[in-house]
């Protein structure tokens, strides 16, 4: 690199920052050498060996914060095995939010067959995957628009006829 290069302002204000804050001045071009840790350098030191694949993945999901929404995914791709698989034929899990599994059956008369077995899946779940932070199961019959919930519901006797 041509010696005028680091003649520009921002590179002298670097510098003198370098030798205000503690770092040493070095010629333009080398390489630093990083500090060296105890047994980081010899081959068959502490920490070299080779680590698994899965070893690898739960540390990177542990310092992701990622282990709730992989169990949650899980649960979901595994509901033929926690709820059964002739149960699981006639519902599917819709999502899960704030701690709440929703899962929608075909009829009325499967969702209230799984609020009877709703201990019972709960058990299964918080054994097989205590990471994914179900608190409660709501088991919806099929889609029926309701007036009671949502964004348009207005507080009183509801829809009447307003017209005498």
């Amino acid at each position: 690199m041509p010696e005028d290069s680091y003649d520009t302002e921002s590179s002298r204000v670097y510098e003198r920052f370098k030798e205000i804050f503690g770092g040493r001045k070095r010629a333009p071009g080398r390489r630093r050498r990083r500090g060296r840790d105890d047994g980081a350098s010899v081959p068959f030191g502490k920490g070299r060996d080779p680590k698994g694949i899965d070893d690898v993945m739960n540390s990177l999901t542990t310092q992701l914060g990622w282990e709730s929404p992989l169990a949650q995914s899980e649960l979901i791709v595994k509901w033929a095995q926690i709820a059964g698989e002739s149960t699981a034929a006639h519902s599917e899990p819709i999502g899960i939010e704030a701690g709440v599994l929703t899962v929608r059956c075909d009829s009325t008369a499967w969702a209230t067959q799984l609020r009877l077995m709703r201990v019972d899946i709960m058990n299964r779940i918080s054994v097989s995957f205590p990471d994914a932070g179900i608190e409660s199961i709501r088991f919806q019959g099929p889609n029926v628009p309701s007036f009671k919930r949502g964004p348009r519901s207005v507080q009183g006797r509801g829809v009447r006829d307003t017209y005498g």
